[in-house]
């Protein structure tokens, strides 16, 4: 297989964490963001989404998003799980995983940070109080529902699961913004577990042979 990414990448990042956790060899093909990589022709020809990160399986297709992606090495690679075997189960870990995948990052994602200054002339700082306000108020949303699941180890249960694959990478971007994390006792407490697991810390950007420190 191999993995196109960006080192920074959030999204990148998740499936990066899922590939390691199942043990899986990969290459690792940088695609970088901030020089435009993504929109050159050869890679538009892999994804015509422009986005990362795409992975390529052994078969040679080309398959995009890191949910989807995450989700497929789950089904073709299904130890260890990254989903409950229960139903109700694996609702609640896509319900916190997309909580952090289609309401937080969103927001607060590359392209979307360049508008904020390119186009709509906002200043430096105020995008940064974009962001902070953003992850902010997600994850407050995140912890509330954490609350009302049984105490865990991680996100839920005694494993990693879907959510912490997702929401290690959104801690990490939010350290660079100087997002205050105090009084999110649940969510720091899944992100410490996570990060003393080998598979994390294998995944992450500064373990990527295209991070530029």
């Amino acid at each position: 297989m191999k993995l196109y990414n960006y080192f920074r990448s959030s999204a990148s990042f998740r499936v990066r964490i899922a590939l390691a956790l199942k043990g899986l060899d990969y290459d690792y093909v940088p695609v970088h963001l901030v020089k435009g990589e993504h929109k050159q022709s050869a890679y538009a020809a892999l994804s015509p989404s422009l986005l990362v990160p795409t992975l390529e399986t052994d078969a040679g297709e080309h398959l995009g998003q890191s949910m989807a992606i995450i989700e497929y090495l789950d089904e073709t690679h299904p130890e260890p799980p990254l989903l409950p075997a229960d139903a109700l189960a694996r609702a609640r870990v896509r319900a916190l995983a997309q909580l952090i995948a289609c309401e937080i990052h969103p927001l607060n994602n590359l392209r979307v940070l360049k508008y904020l200054v390119r186009e709509l002339k906002v200043e430096e700082e105020v995008k940064n109080n974009w962001y902070r306000h953003w992850v902010r108020d997600g994850l407050e949303a995140f912890e509330r529902e954490l609350i009302r699941l049984p105490a865990s180890t991680y996100c839920y249960g005694a494993t990693p699961t879907l959510a912490d694959c997702c929401l290690v990478p959104q801690i990490f971007n939010g350290q660079r913004f100087n997002v205050n994390f105090d009084g999110l006792p649940r969510t720091m407490g899944a992100f410490d577990a996570c990060m003393a697991h080998p598979a994390f810390l294998q995944a992450q950007p500064s373990s990527c042979p295209d991070n530029e420190g």
